[in-house]
């Protein structure tokens, strides 16, 4: 497999039911990349884009992924950074390490999902104004002509 194959990536509103080859198709509606495995297998990979996932970085002209594409599920095993636009290959891991990873991976999502249940800020609660005592009319109109 050649080092540094380069890739064109489009932002779209919808993932296409076709991809093409080399390209990443990156939905940011849907926080979502997807592209076919550069190892020319064909399967579809597909990244979601979540703070305990995948992060996009777009520089304007080029984009890369991070962390890594690790396609284990994929009979190829491909494993690639995307990095400016280019798919540098990286080593294949042993089950173990992707079995270790893929529980990091939940724990950090099951971390996650309980802390995002608690809202970031709590709304303000009303406050009590103190209790004043009513002063009857009569009261003030002696109060005020100073009786």
């Amino acid at each position: 497999m050649k080092q540094g194959i380069p890739l064109k990536h489009e932002f779209v509103e919808f993932i296409p039911a076709e991809l093409q080859e080399r390209t990443l198709y990156i939905s940011i509606r849907f926080a979502t990349v997807s592209h076919l495995c550069p190892c020319g297998c064909k399967n579809k990979a597909v990244t979601p884009l979540k703070p305990t996932d995948w992060k996009l970085i777009f520089d304007g002209k080029t984009v890369s992924l991070h962390p890594s594409v690790g396609n284990w599920s994929f009979p190829c095993r491909s494993h690639y950074w995307v990095k400016n636009n280019r798919i540098q290959w990286a080593e294949d891991r042993p089950k173990e390490r992707i079995d270790a990873g893929r529980a990091s991976d939940r724990h950090a999502k099951d971390r996650s999902c309980v802390i995002g249940e608690m809202p970031e800020v709590l709304p303000e609660q009303p406050r009590k104004q103190p209790a004043r005592k009513k002063k009857r009319l009569r009261q003030k109109i002696k109060e005020w002509l100073g009786e």
